[in-house]
């Protein structure tokens, strides 16, 4: 008598928990160096152990995560090359994203921006380290999404991704009182069209608060 295979798990339920568990993980809702169980992940997700490491695989393939030889799953504790590293990859990325998104910033696009500027002030009002991350990373996204350089996008969200804990650890530091300066830079130079602005303001804005970190 054959019997048959449990099915395997809905992609949903996988997708699902990548997808929360990368959101968590890019707002900086989980500290460096946090330890991570299979147990705990299904837990919060409402899965099964097999969509949890899945999950928990595809995440530490984007550098999300760490996996130790012993089998310890954190989320990363970065040095400070890393972190180094991280900010240059921002300053190369994000900078051509920028550029490439200038001459598609139509009006709309700048009201937007300075809406979401608004929002992140009140994050900072509100003394709210996972708000602010998350928006404004909404800013700079909807920035970049005019650049219509996918593939380009995909690889600084990536980099979002890994330093995410960082920024939450980041913001602690800086004690901020309003949004970030460099931010009506940009919109400012949207505005008038200035590319060598814009790309001076947008390097120093995804660089400067991360040098705070290294020196």
């Amino acid at each position: 008598m054959l019997i048959n295979p449990r099915p395997d798990p809905s992609p949903s339920a996988h997708d699902r928990t990548y997808r929360g568990l990368r959101t968590r993980i890019m707002h900086g809702e989980i500290p460096p160096g946090a330890a991570l169980t299979l147990r705990g992940i299904g837990k919060e997700y409402g899965v099964s152990m097999t969509p949890a490491r899945e999950a928990v695989r595809r995440l530490v393939a984007e550098g999300a995560l760490t996996l130790s030889a012993s089998g310890r799953v954190a989320t990363p504790d970065l040095s400070n090359e890393r972190i180094e590293e991280l900010a240059a990859l921002r300053a190369l990325i994000e900078v051509e994203l920028a550029s490439r998104a200038l001459p598609r910033a139509h009006l709309a696009l700048i009201d937007r921006l300075q809406t979401i500027n608004a929002a992140i002030g009140d994050r900072v009002d509100q003394q709210d380290a996972v708000g602010y991350i998350r928006t404004n990373l909404e800013f700079h996204r909807t920035l970049y999404l005019r650049a219509q350089a996918p593939a380009m996008l995909a690889m600084a969200e990536t980099v979002w991704l890994q330093l995410g804990p960082t920024m939450a650890k980041l913001y602690g530091r800086m004690r901020r009182r309003e949004a970030p300066q460099y931010h009506r830079h940009i919109v400012a130079a949207l505005r008038a069209g200035d590319e060598p602005g814009l790309r001076l303001a947008v390097r120093t804005d995804v660089t400067q608060g991360l040098r705070m970190l290294v020196s």
